[in-house]
């Protein structure tokens, strides 16, 4: 048998030349991690779904961040466990809440940390939905008003970027808009682009408290069959000023992943969701499978995929394996 002259083994064959030639390369800064607040003092609860993940009130913010600094993860999503809710989610722009406060507190004690804040209601609203019930149905115009409020909020207690997740249209112009009025242009938009309504939030909605008390959001979360839709949804959101484009779920979207960074220039993060991560904490924990390095391979997979950004669970483990 004659060999072609190129053999790809050749550089295959120790540790240094696959390094040499590696292709995709995940680093700590691309990681930005969740945290669960709520309110209290000295709270670590662990999230019985999400093993290591954990729901920590205000004063434990700052031990967190100083660990993840220390990995070289520098940036935060804030999702917030309100004291109160009810019908209008009116404490997801309260000047004292929950978020309000963890943003103060991150910036004071742990300044060149980066937080971005989620935006939307189903946090705060006593019904569970992202938006106003009227008629038992989601408002999406009556909604936008609030969602700005909500952005605005965050902004003036020191985000450095806004997240919203809500799914109405018209959000990105309306939050843009109010941004920019009040002199907060420099804020960054995070658009979730493209979110499903999928079946992998169970674990995330037990850690936040934000399951819908009545139906479920697939009349304005995306139905998980349709790709060219994906396209439409994400060109909307740059036509109304989105900075970065999101994914969410990721790992059961790399298509769509791939399909926005052929499509748009702008920055794409993806969001490696709670199920997702609590499969691989399952599967690991029953010893099917090596935990570590199948978190690691799944985050490489979705990076290969097109995502510059990855907001994952697994971002602490990772980043050790990574210091290795």
């Amino acid at each position: 048998m004659v060999f072609p002259e190129y053999r790809p083994r050749r550089l295959r064959r120790n540790k240094q030349l696959r390094s040499l030639i590696r292709e995709t390369r995940l680093s700590p800064e691309q990681f930005i991690y969740p945290l669960f607040v709520l309110p209290g003092k000295g709270i670590r609860d662990q999230v019985s779904s999400m093993p290591g993940v954990f729901r920590l009130s205000v004063d434990q913010l700052a031990k967190e961040a100083k660990e993840l600094i220390g990995l070289g993860i520098n940036h935060v999503i804030l999702f917030g466990l309100p004291e109160k809710k009810d019908s209008m989610g009116s404490g997801a722009h309260a000047k004292d809440g929950i978020i309000q406060k963890a943003i103060k507190e991150l910036k004071n004690k742990v300044p060149e940390l980066m937080v971005t804040t989620d935006v939307c209601l189903c946090e705060y609203t006593s019904h569970g939905h992202c938006g106003v019930l009227i008629n038992k149905m989601v408002d999406n115009d009556a909604t936008l008003d609030i969602l700005g409020q909500v952005a605005l909020s965050h902004a003036v207690a020191g985000a450095d970027i806004v997240a919203p997740s809500d799914m109405m249209d018209g959000r990105v112009a309306e939050i843009r808009g109010i941004l920019d009025e009040n002199n907060f242009d420099q804020i960054p938009i995070m658009a979730y682009a493209v979110k499903y309504a999928s079946a992998f939030y169970g674990p995330f909605r037990d850690a936040a408290a934000c399951a819908p008390q009545e139906g479920d959001r697939q009349g304005y979360q995306m139905d998980p069959a349709n790709a060219r839709e994906a396209m439409r949804e994400a060109t909307l959101d740059v036509d109304e000023g989105a900075d970065i484009l999101m994914v969410k779920p990721a790992v059961a979207y790399l298509d769509i992943i791939s399909r926005l960074r052929d499509e748009f220039d702008l920055p794409i993060a993806a969001y490696h969701v709670s199920g997702e991560y609590a499969m691989i904490k399952a599967a690991a924990a029953n010893g099917w499978i090596d935990g570590e390095r199948v978190m690691a391979e799944t985050l490489l997979s979705i990076h290969r995929a097109g995502a510059d950004i990855i907001i994952t669970y697994g971002a602490k483990e990772v980043a050790k394996m990574l210091q290795g």
